[in-house]
């Protein structure tokens, strides 16, 4: 090991480890219930009331619902608003999809998923068409000259205002749900979502202009306009809005990731990815507006190379949320909080999902009334008599419930590791003994089902190998009162299995 890395291993903040004797002290000083999920810092009287806060934010995401709305369907007509709208669903669930697996390791709550996408559909849409029309009509007031204005809405204004308008939710989850926050799969999930709920607006937009324009020319089918509408923004740029505004989300999960004290980098790195968002959408809008052919131009030499790096980034950075599992968990192991098999299956995501299939099979086995084995019925045995339907319908509960204490534990165990790593780059709060302690607490409330499942889902993955008894002429002699020579268990010296004598 060189110099510079024993150096930077003394240079990093210590963290205290909790030892397992201390169990009755340490879960005696768990925190109440109540206090048991952080709470950000307050902004002042009236926000200390949760429910006021949930209240508040459905409001405005309700009304800026009801708003854009009204303007699509005013711009659109009722017929292309419908058609629109049934279109611009298809593409959702596959961006849904995608960034929920890549935020597999330590999923994030779906509130935080919900507020983002509707954030991006509602709020985010309404700032932008508002704020889109009004300074293209002044650019063309001022300049009389209104094909210039829309040129110059397209690649200047709508990118500053549309990018700005998508990275706040990103910002306010970044400020008020920080515990949330914790790295960059945490921006690019955000923030990727809130761009898709903003793309699933705009389509509705677009595509019922484009029926409304088909209506009046009499065009239908796969040379319509809604078809090409459809093909670009659907089939070969769906991930367009999401790639750019991700780019802010790396900057938001840069400054989470990074020490508390360096405030100057919280703030850069976000400004950072918001400039580069930026310009990055406005060379989107203007490849089409300058060149016929420079969509495709940007298209294949900009924009797929970066979704591939930006794709890259994101299951990279997810690998090394994995990796973070194999370095923080074995701490807590030697501590005796977590079985030594358990660091090596939570760091597999096939392991995860295995352990949780094992206790569910196991649990669902063994309830009560059930006639099976964990491992299904013994070879020649008699046929075990069919169970009932509410038999039945327990075992299933039983091993749903085994395999979401699994579940639960997998991702409180991430969130240790997490949490221990934010420590350790300087990252973490004030209350990261408190925080700690809740974790473990949790742990150790579904240790008992879950520890047997990760150490079978390590074996069977390959992740550790089984320890076997050792052979009887290796164990130590048994019969120390004969002298520490002699051993039953052990052959003579040059004396082989053979011709060995046998006893009577």
């Amino acid at each position: 090991m060189s110099d510079g890395s024993v150096q930077q291993r003394q240079s990093q903040p210590a963290v205290p480890l909790l030892e397992e004797q201390r169990v009755g002290e340490i879960l005696a000083a768990v925190p109440e219930r109540r206090h048991w999920r952080y709470r950000p810092r307050r902004v002042g009287m009236v926000w200390r009331s949760r429910t006021f806060r949930i209240a508040a934010v459905f409001t405005v995401l309700a009304l800026c619902g009801l708003a854009i709305l009204a303007l699509v369907r005013d711009q659109t007509g009722t017929q292309g608003f419908l058609v629109g709208l049934g279109l611009a669903v298809l593409p959702v669930p596959l961006l849904v999809a995608a960034f929920r697996w890549l935020d597999r390791v330590d999923p994030g709550p779906w509130r935080n998923l919900l507020f983002a996408f509707a954030w991006g559909a509602f709020a985010a849409a309404l700032v932008a068409i508002l704020a889109n029309s009004f300074a293209t009509r002044w650019i063309a007031t001022a300049t009389a000259d209104p094909s210039n204005a829309d040129t110059l809405g397209a690649t200047v204004i709508a990118p500053v205002v549309e990018e700005s308008a998508k990275a706040a939710a990103a910002l306010l989850i970044f400020l008020f749900r920080r515990r949330d926050f914790t790295g960059i799969v945490d921006g690019v999930v955000i923030a990727g979502i809130t761009a898709s709920g903003f793309a699933f607006t705009e389509n509705i937009l677009y595509l019922g202009n484009a029926f409304g324009e088909d209506q009046q020319i009499g065009t239908s089918g796969v040379v319509s306009v809604t078809a090409a509408t459809f093909f670009v923004r659907a089939v070969m740029s769906p991930f367009a809005h999401p790639l750019f505004t991700v780019l802010t989300g790396i900057g938001f999960g840069l400054a989470a990731a990074g020490s508390r004290r360096r405030r100057l980098r919280r703030i850069a790195l976000p400004l950072l990815g918001l400039v580069l968002a930026m310009g990055m959408h406005s060379l989107w809008n203007g490849s089409a507006v300058f060149s016929p052919y420079g969509f495709y131009a940007v298209y294949g030499v900009f924009m797929v190379p970066v979704f591939g790096l930006v794709t890259w980034l994101a299951i990279w950075s997810r690998l090394r949320e994995l990796r973070a599992l194999c370095a923080e968990l074995p701490a807590y192991a030697a501590a005796g909080w977590l079985t030594p098999a358990e660091p090596l299956a939570l760091s597999s995501m096939r392991a995860r999902g295995l352990a949780r299939d094992a206790a569910r099979r196991r649990y669902a086995v063994t309830a009560p009334g059930s006639p099976q084995s964990p491992y299904g019925p013994a070879p020649g045995s008699w046929p075990a008599a069919q169970p009932s339907a509410q038999a039945k319908a327990a075992a299933k509960a039983h091993g749903k419930a085994a395999a979401q204490a699994v579940a639960e534990y997998e991702s409180f165990a991430t969130s240790l590791a997490s949490l221990r790593l934010q420590a350790r780059r300087g990252a973490a709060g004030p209350d990261f003994a408190e925080r700690e302690l809740e974790l473990l607490h949790h742990l150790w409330q579904r240790r008992e089902v879950a520890a047997p499942a990760l150490a079978y889902a390590a074996q069977a993955t390959g992740r550790l190998r089984p320890s076997y008894p050792p052979p009887p002429w290796a164990v130590p002699a048994p019969y120390p009162q004969y002298g520490a020579g002699y051993n039953p268990y052990m052959l003579p010296p040059r004396q082989s299995a053979r011709n060995r004598p046998v006893q009577h």
